[in-house]
């Protein structure tokens, strides 16, 4: 089976999506936010956007690499929570570093399952 992170094109920006997606739903339902538009906005665009933004800095969906997956990751998820941090005009003390230490350890392990999902699917629509 290949490698979630060597994973290329419209399949791995839909399972890093889907990730994003999940990690936000997740997160306001623990935090008894409800799911609605505003709670994506700032969730989903922040983080999403950080990622989208360093995937195409790095190349990760052109030739995929580990090393280029966990570049993105890491400079993505941050990027992301530091953006939403200044647009719900929040310092970036305890609180926020709690959260982009979760955001951090939930991407990586939504953005891996979902990549390896989206393998599977791919290899199975391959040989179909």
């Amino acid at each position: 089976m290949p490698s979630p992170y060597r994973l290329a094109g419209l399949w791995a920006i839909a399972a890093d999506a889907v990730a994003i997606v999940v990690f936000a739903t997740v997160g306001l339902l623990s935090h008894d936010k409800g799911l609605g538009p505003a709670g994506y906005a700032r969730d989903v665009l922040t983080i999403g956007g950080g990622w989208l933004l360093v995937a195409r800095a790095t190349g990760l969906y052109a030739a995929p690499t580990m090393r280029r997956y966990l570049t993105t990751w890491f400079l993505g998820v941050t990027a992301g929570v530091a953006v939403r941090a200044i647009a719900l005009g929040r310092n970036f003390n305890g609180k926020e570093l709690s959260f982009l230490i979760v955001a951090l350890i939930s991407t990586l392990v939504f953005t891996t399952l979902a990549r390896a999902i989206a393998n599977t699917l791919a290899e199975r629509r391959a040989t179909a």
